[in-house]
């Protein structure tokens, strides 16, 4: 790990969003006296980009909402130099030197630091694909995408929208456009919608984005774009052999992450291609640390390094790097892969493995699958859930869950991403005293029944 950095020594912080902002202010908290050099390519910092889907979808009415913490924040309150347009081409580790080129004026600046923290994220991926460039054709990674997207809507004439993807964000995207009025066609390459999920439980949200009148051509290639009738703008999508129109697309087939001058300095790349580091957040570079999308982490159930990029990952990963890189000594516990998600009327969440990623690891995997209701039959209100939970054969070991369901499925996920953190058996996950009341859940709660199903087949 870094030394202990020298009185009025220098971190120079590469992305100005969760990860890079959250390493600038612990950092700061810890060494009031170094100086902290924030370089972001962009021109907006520590901003919820997982909110850009409602914002467009109006449930936010302004941009400025999305901004946790403005700019103005960060240098006056922080002390924190935070320059914007300012993008990295190249890194020198050992001669502790970084080169970025403003936007605005084209000026190189190169800056020495004493420590450097990459938080440089990910971005979408954009194929190769005909007309991909063309106007109307959008990804949606950052506040810049998702404002140009807004003001595409916005503006009028757009009727129908095609969504090349099916993951978190193009789901997301489907439900944003359908509040807008806007018909939804939805192309996924591979059989299945939500492909981190297990085949049956991505069904049911299958079902769900059929009853929403959502069109979703699965097992489907894109070609490429063609333009329409509005001024070269993209107008029809080419897909197995047949031209579908449409007035607006979101390619969103996932990202990758942002480390082209880490790896073109000898920064080691692990998992994903991702930016390889250690519990401390430290690079293969000892004066060179890494945070957030661009990196890589440890897993809770595997013990192996994986890449999964998510917004909670990158703050827990800034506040550790910041800290580390002035002097301190802080640990990275891991990851289970823990999300959710709001697809129209149902809530999807996951942690840990799914039964398929679990074979792929070589686990000798089994689950369970319960479907209970979220309340007591006793009140009014509440919905169905389907519980599924992943363990080993023999030890009973939980490796994962997934749920989806009508209402209160984040509730249960973080009781299981808790039980894979502790390492607990399914039988120790029986054991957990729940709340209740019925107004919140059955006195069985759906992780019990699942978890006591599972307990069974694992005795079996």
């Amino acid at each position: 790990m870094p030394p202990n950095m020298k009185q009025g020594g220098r971190l120079v912080v590469i992305g100005g969003d969760a990860a890079g902002m959250s390493a600038a202010s612990r950092a700061r908290r810890v060494r009031p006296d170094v100086e902290i050099v924030v370089l972001e390519k962009g021109r907006d910092v520590s901003y919820a980009a997982c909110s850009l889907p409602y914002y467009i979808a109006g449930l936010l009415h302004d941009r400025s909402e999305l901004v946790a913490r403005d700019i103005e924040f960060f240098r006056g309150e922080r002390q924190i130099d935070v320059r914007l347009g300012a993008a990295v081409d190249e890194l020198l580790p050992r001669k502790k030197l970084v080169a970025y080129q403003d936007a605005a004026t084209g000026e190189r600046t190169t800056l020495e630091f004493d420590a450097l923290v990459i938080a440089t994220g990910a971005r979408a991926v954009k194929p190769p694909l005909p007309g991909i460039d063309m106007p109307g054709v959008f990804t949606l990674r950052t506040l810049a995408d998702g404002t140009a997207i807004k003001e595409e809507i916005d503006a009028g004439g757009v009727e129908r929208a095609t969504i090349v993807g099916a993951g978190y964000v193009g789901l997301e995207m489907a439900e944003a456009l359908t509040a807008r009025g806007i018909e939804v066609t939805v192309i996924e390459l591979l059989p299945n919608v939500l492909s981190t999920y297990d085949p049956d439980m991505g069904a049911i949200v299958e079902k769900e984005l059929l009853a929403k009148d959502v069109i979703l051509h699965k097992d489907r290639r894109v070609d490429g774009f063609e333009p329409g009738d509005r001024s070269g703008r993209v107008g029809y999508v080419l897909t197995g052999g047949q031209r579908l129109a449409t007035d607006l697309v979101i390619v969103a087939i996932g990202v990758r992450p942002a480390v082209e001058f880490a790896a073109a300095a000898g920064v080691d790349l692990g998992a994903g291609g991702a930016i390889h580091v250690d519990a401390r957040q430290v690079a293969s570079d000892p004066f060179v640390l890494a945070a957030g999308d661009c990196c890589e982490a440890m897993h809770v159930v595997t013990r192996r390094p994986v890449w999964i990029p998510l917004g909670t990952t990158a703050n827990k990963q800034g506040r550790i790097a910041g800290g580390n890189a002035v002097g301190g000594d802080s640990r990275f516990g891991g990851v289970a892969g823990t999300n959710v998600t709001k697809i129209f009327d149902l809530i999807a969440a996951q942690t840990g493995l799914t039964e398929t990623a679990a074979a792929a690891e070589g686990l000798d995997a089994d689950s369970a699958t319960i479907t209970a209701a979220s309340r007591s039959h006793a009140y009014p209100g509440g919905g169905r859930m389907t519980v599924k939970l992943v363990f080993e054969k023999g030890t009973g070991r939980v490796l994962g869950a997934q749920i989806v369901g009508e209402e209160r499925v984040a509730k249960r996920i973080d009781v299981v991403a808790a039980g894979l953190h502790a390492g607990m058996t399914v039988a120790d996950l029986a054991q957990i005293d729940m709340s209740y009341a019925p107004p919140f859940a059955p006195v069985w709660d759906p992780i019990l029944v699942a978890a006591n199903q599972a307990r069974k087949k694992a005795a079996g």
